[in-house]
């Protein structure tokens, strides 16, 4: 028999393990996603959700039960009660917020773009290492089981060192002209693009030296977007490799899947090749059409969370409770943002651009 008011069972583990209660700032569908994983997360607690729409932050407050709701991030900022802040809003929209933040003694996680912007870059770094916070962007191709099993073929070894690398990772039109509503304000380099980047960098462990990169647009200025429609760069790395990254938003929406991604990298003694937008492990069939199930990057099993981009949201809590590196560092997530900059003066320019970090 146990003690009167003794605890049983999870709710016992739960109380002996460190709670990080986490604010969310941003309601669209990203910040639903969020929600849910902090509310099933062992370690994590959803304290407190915050967007200009009230109802929309409501909605989720009640479905992931969230018990606080807040509308303008500076009073959300302000809540002594909360560990972490989860940053859901547009890539644009990052650096007041972050700054804010860090200023508040919060650790911060970043959807990523870390910024659009040199200066908002900077002014993250600074608000975070003068304020002793830790911080990390969700670059969250790096939890990608194939992409993760080619950086461990790699980094062994046995297929000789990187020298060549390709990667295409475009979404089809629908991305930018139905689901979000602000494309016009971004690109998809910094959709897209930073992951690709991102894991470029992390598959042939080196920098982008110099870069040189063509847009072309027109198709979704048609259609009422104005933004450039794929951008086809090359990049030169530090070690010598040399890689071609294409990033679009104008795949035909009639594609099987919603992301157009391949990857290659030839090395000096064998290659990794792969395929993520018709690997044939599911497929879905109609009288009207065929479709490639979702099973890497966002599905549910026995109503839970799975797949890459919720594997990161989770290792974020992970980090924070037992004080390891997130494996996406801020230098990381800088870094990218820097040759994802000089990539776009490139392709405004039309000449190769020398990377400045």
């Amino acid at each position: 028999m146990r003690a009167p008011g003794q605890m049983t069972g999870r709710k016992a583990i739960v109380m002996e393990l460190k709670q990080i209660r986490m604010g969310i700032v941003g309601a669209g569908t990203w910040g639903a996603t969020h929600a849910s994983i902090y509310a099933e997360h062992i370690c994590a607690d959803p304290v407190a959700i915050c967007d200009m729409n009230k109802e929309k932050a409501q909605e989720i407050a009640e479905q992931y039960g969230i018990r606080k709701v807040y509308t303008d991030y500076k009073e959300l900022a302000a809540d002594k009660e909360i560990d972490a802040v989860a940053i859901v809003t547009p890539d644009f929209a990052h650096a007041d917020i972050a700054c804010a933040m860090a200023d508040a003694g919060k650790d911060i996680l970043i959807e990523k773009p870390l910024a659009t912007t040199r200066e908002d870059v900077d002014r993250i770094c600074e608000a975070v290492k003068r304020n002793g916070v830790r911080c990390m962007v969700d670059l969250h191709n790096r939890w990608n089981a194939p992409f993760n099993k080619a950086k461990q073929e790699i980094a062994s070894g046995k297929l000789g060192k990187p020298y060549t690398a390709y990667i295409r990772h475009s979404d089809v039109k629908w991305v930018a002209t139905d689901m979000l509503s602000w494309a016009a304000k971004s690109s998809i380099l910094w959709f897209l693009g930073s992951h690709s980047l991102d894991s470029l960098r992390w598959l042939v462990e080196s920098e982008a030296k110099r870069v040189y990169s063509v847009k072309k647009e027109g198709l979704l200025k048609e259609r009422g977007v104005d933004v450039p429609d794929i951008y086809l760069t090359t990049i030169e790395f530090e070690n010598g490799v040399v890689a071609h990254m294409e990033n679009g938003w104008v795949t035909p929406n009639g594609n099987r899947n919603v992301n157009d991604f391949l990857c290659d990298v030839m090395c000096t003694e064998g290659m990794i090749k792969l395929n993520l937008s018709a690997h044939n492990m599911i497929e879905e069939i109609t009288e009207e059409s065929s479709s490639v199930p979702d099973i890497l990057v966002s599905n549910m099993v026995f109503d839970k969370c799975k797949g890459l981009s919720y594997e990161s949201i989770r290792d974020f809590v992970d980090r924070l409770v037992d004080g390891r590196e997130f494996r996406v560092t801020l230098e990381d997530s800088r870094r990218t943002a820097i040759a994802i900059l000089a990539i776009l003066e490139s392709a405004e320019k039309g000449v190769p651009v020398e990377v400045s970090y």
